[in-house]
């Protein structure tokens, strides 16, 4: 116990009264050695800024059943808080469409974001698919040779922006 003026203060009450963390499922597409790097990259840079992560590619043995890898990947979801969903490539991989999806039917915000250049979407507003981009929270399109850290810096403030639109009640 501290005396902190006129009241005392538990220690160990006030240590398990932190904020608990925001949990993230990552979802992108983890086909290739550069795929799952950047994934884990990706998972540990978020972890070291304080956020609990679910990378798909960390819990799910290639030796599972599509059945069981389908099931992990929904636990995945269920426990997550947002999603963070890579929308690279000419169309966004099907499987993180279905995660965006899944999330968006829970009421999960979104936060879907582009490293690739490339256009491929629908309309001018949609730099991809528009059902995803639309159902987006937060979204951020990265221009062509951009660096790591203003990958890092768009992200943490498209994170922020979807906490702060669930917690505001705006979400859908």
């Amino acid at each position: 116990m501290v005396k902190s003026g006129k009241r005392k203060i538990d220690k160990s009450k006030a240590d398990n009264t932190k904020r608990r963390k925001t949990k993230i499922y990552l979802a992108g597409p983890l086909f290739t050695l550069a795929e799952q790097n950047f994934n884990a990259s990706l998972a540990r840079f978020l972890e070291g800024e304080g956020f609990a992560v679910w990378l798909p590619q960390e819990h799910e043995p290639r030796s599972n059943t599509a059945q069981a890898i389908f099931e992990m990947d929904v636990a995945g979801l269920d426990w997550a808080d947002m999603v963070v969903a890579c929308m690279d490539g000419p169309d966004p991989d099907s499987g993180t469409a279905w995660e965006c999806g899944y999330a968006y039917a829970k009421g999960k915000p979104i936060v879907c974001y582009r490293t690739d250049f490339r256009i491929s979407g629908d309309t001018k507003d949609a730099p991809y698919n528009l059902m995803l981009s639309a159902s987006a929270t937060a979204r951020f399109e990265l221009p062509f040779r951009a660096s790591t850290a203003e990958f890092h810096r768009r992200m943490l403030a498209q994170i922020r922006k979807a906490i702060r639109t669930k917690k505001s009640g705006l979400l859908f």
